[in-house]
C-alpha cells in the first residue's frame, strides 16, 4: 500500500468576505446548469447567502447551503473537498499555506514512534535535509482513530498515520492530504509498508499451510484489486466503517505491489543511520527471505 502525504486541516484558497458595490449586466443563464455546495455560519453580515438562491437559479446556478458553526470548520471542509465555496475567516488564507517541508518547522505534528509510517516519514526528513527537531512531535498511543480524533480537536496542526485513517479526516470534512508532503517516495524506504511473515521453523515444518494461506492471499488480493466496490466492502467488513468511507479508502489503497529483499535492506540501512536499530543487518536480509512461496501464488 502506497503511504501518501501528511494529513493538515487547513485551507488552499480564499476569497474576499466584502465587494464593493457595483452593477452587474444581465447574463445569460448557463446551460446546463451548475451546482454548487456552499458553506456559511449564521451571522449578520452574511444575511445574503440565504437571499440568493432563486436569483442565481434564474442564472443557472444551483446553490446547497450547508451551515457551519465556525470559520474553522468551514474552511477544512472546503480544503478537504467537501465545499464548493465557503465563507471563512480574514487569517484562514495564511493558516492554509502550508505546502512544503519547510513549513513544518514549528507545527505540532503527531507521529506514532517506530511505526512503519514514522520509518518513512523520517527517512523522508533525512533525505530533504529537514531538521527532525524542525516539528514539535506529538507522540499519539494507541490505534489509528486516536490520531483523526486530535486532528480535529486541534489538538495538533498535522498527523502521519495510515489507512482507514488517512482518509477519514478528508471524508468527515476536518482534514485534507497536504500533497507535496509525500513521503512515500523515500528511496531509502519505499511505498510499500507491509508484509506477510512467518517464522522459519513455521515456515519449514508447515509449509504446505503456509503456502495455502498465501495462495488463497493472493487470490482475493486480486478479486478485489479487480473489484473497487468489492474492495470497498470487504474494508467496511473488516473495519467497521461505514460504506462511503470504505469506498473512498479503495480508491486510495493500491493492491498488488510487493515489498522486495532490496527495499528491505534499503529500510534496514536507513534505520541504523538514523539510529532506530543499533546494527545494520542489511547484509543479512538474504538469509532470511523466501520468495518461493509469493512467485508460486502469483504464477495461478
Amino acid at each position: 500500500m502506497k503511504r501518501r502525504s501528511i494529513l493538515k486541516a487547513t485551507l488552499a484558497l480564499s476569497m474576499a468576505s466584502a465587494l464593493p458595490a457595483v452593477a452587474f449586466a444581465q447574463t445569460a443563464a448557463l446551460n446546463p446548469p451548475v451546482s454548487l455546495t456552499v458553506g456559511y455560519q449564521k451571522v449578520g453580515h452574511l444575511a445574503p447567502m440565504i437571499l440568493i438562491a432563486d436569483d442565481l437559479k434564474k442564472q443557472g446556478v444551483e446553490i446547497k447551503l450547508v451551515e457551519f458553526a465556525r470559520y474553522a470548520d468551514a474552511r477544512t471542509a472546503l480544503v478537504a473537498g467537501s465545499l464548493d465555496v465557503a465563507s471563512i475567516g480574514p487569517a484562514d488564507l495564511a493558516i492554509a499555506l502550508f505546502d512544503s517541508w519547510e513549513d513544518i518547522k514549528g507545527k505540532k505534528i503527531a507521529i506514532a514512534p517506530g511505526s512503519a509510517v514514522w520509518f518513512q516519514f523520517a527517512a523522508t526528513l533525512t533525505e530533504k535535509g529537514i531538521a527532525y527537531n524542525s516539528f514539535n512531535s506529538v507522540n499519539i498511543q494507541g490505534g489509528g482513530a486516536n490520531f483523526d480524533a486530535a486532528l480535529e480537536k486541534g489538538e495538533v496542526d498535522a498527523i502521519v498515520t495510515w489507512e482507514p485513517f488517512e482518509s477519514i479526516p478528508v471524508m468527515k470534512g476536518y482534514g485534507y492530504f497536504a500533497k507535496n508532503l509525500d513521503y512515500s517516495i523515500s528511496k531509502s524506504v519505499g511505498a510499500e509498508l507491509g508484509m506477510i511473515a512467518a517464522t522459519k521453523d513455521v515456515a519449514t515444518t508447515k509449509r504446505a499451510a503456509v503456502e495455502r494461506v498465501v495462495n488463497a492471499y493472493v487470490a482475493k488480493m486480486k478479486e478485489l484489486e479487480a473489484s473497487p466496490a468489492k474492495f470497498g466492502a470487504a474494508i467496511a467488513q473488516l473495519t467497521g466503517l461505514e460504506a462511503d468511507v470504505s469506498a473512498e479508502v479503495a480508491k486510495v489503497i493500491k493492491l498488488g505491489p510487493v515489498i522486495t529483499p532490496d527495499q528491505i535492506k534499503r529500510q534496514a540501512k536507513a534505520f541504523n543511520e538514523l539510529g532506530v536499530i543499533p546494527k545494520d543487518v542489511s547484509g543479512d536480509i538474504d538469509k532470511y527471505w523466501d520468495a518461493s512461496f509469493l512467485e508460486a501464488a502469483m504464477k495461478k
